[in-house]
């Protein structure tokens, strides 16, 4: 019997070729690698069945009649879902979970940003000037999780335990460890009016697209900061640098851009409260291992005619 062919169409595919062989799939697999940019023979996409992949060219996965199941390496989904050649037929896994540490962190060291004095300490130290500086406290304030999902949940035990309240979103409003009150949606406004550090993490799909606009940021405190490390598209980038601007609120950094990189001439740049961070929330130096832990899971489940993990709803965008 012919062995199911598994195309890892990435640059960088050793960690996950390391782990197939390490989890034996080996004897169960036929493995091919191809470069991100480069474009897989005729005969490799006529019998591929898996698929690791940032996400092909337009069109490619119709050339794919054999594939049933595709493993993304990103959380979000939405250059998937926006795909015609993505047939009905195919499972989509995401990589939800591979950012549940770093995340946390970086929007952390972004709130330390704004409450402590380092950044200009290190000015000082340039000019061999001693400054003693008060920083503020992220104890006792609100902060509010727009997306109170896997990240969202590891956020709200790190910022509990640094003596935050802790308040977000989530459909179900099901109860989440850490988290002081979890409203529905349909609450958001409520989140934004008592938070001082508001978080995006919401996925993008067609009911977030310019999420944050003049209206809901007129509905934050002005000493209120925005964070955005979901995606690029809930903000109206106008109506932000137009808030800041007007001291609607005290500033904003963010991690994800319509565009990235974010062009030179965006507004953005050198706006003194708005932080531009190079899209670094889900980086890891371990990230490949750690979505390589996950394609060798659904490659078990895949082959077992099992249900995948992390298998990507298509109605809800994620």
């Amino acid at each position: 019997m012919t062995k199911p062919l598994l195309l890892l169409w990435t640059d960088g595919a050793e960690p996950y070729a390391r782990a197939i062989a390490a989890a034996g799939l080996s004897d169960r697999l036929r493995v091919e690698t191809v470069p991100r940019a480069a474009t897989p023979g005729d005969a490799l996409l006529a019998e591929a069945a898996a698929l690791l992949s940032w996400g092909p060219p337009p069109g490619m996965l119709d050339r794919m009649p054999k594939l049933r199941f595709v493993q993304a390496l990103t959380a979000g989904v939405e250059h998937w879902l926006a795909r015609a050649d993505l047939r009905d037929d195919l499972a989509l896994s995401c990589a939800r979970g591979t950012h549940r540490v770093q995340m946390p962190e970086n929007i952390l060291g972004a709130l330390f940003h704004i409450t402590k004095p380092y950044a200009a300490i290190v000015t000082d130290n340039a000019e061999k000037r001693w400054t003693r500086r008060v920083s503020d406290t992220l104890a006792g304030k609100t902060l509010g999780i727009l997306g109170l999902g896997a990240i969202g949940a590891e956020l709200a035990r790190k910022a509990a335990a640094l003596e935050m309240r802790v308040i977000g979103t989530k459909r179900g409003q099901a109860e989440v460890p850490h988290v002081a009150q979890v409203f529905s949606p349909d609450g958001t406004d409520e989140v934004l009016a008592q938070s001082d550090y508001v978080v995006l993490l919401l996925p993008a799909t067609p009911e977030t697209e310019n999420f944050m606009n003049a209206a809901r940021l007129a509905r934050m405190q002005k000493t209120a900061w925005l964070l955005n490390f979901g995606r690029g598209a809930l903000i109206r980038d106008e109506d932000l640098v137009a808030a800041v601007r007007a001291g609607t609120i005290a500033g904003a950094i963010l991690d994800v851009f319509r565009t990235e990189p974010l062009p030179a001439n965006h507004p953005f740049w050198g706006e003194e409260k708005i932080m531009v961070l190079p899209h670094i929330g889900g980086l890891h130096p371990h990230r490949d291992e750690m979505v390589a832990a996950l394609l060798v899971e659904n490659l078990h489940r895949f082959l077992d005619g099992k249900p995948l993990t992390q298998l990507v709803d298509r109605q809800a965008g994620y």
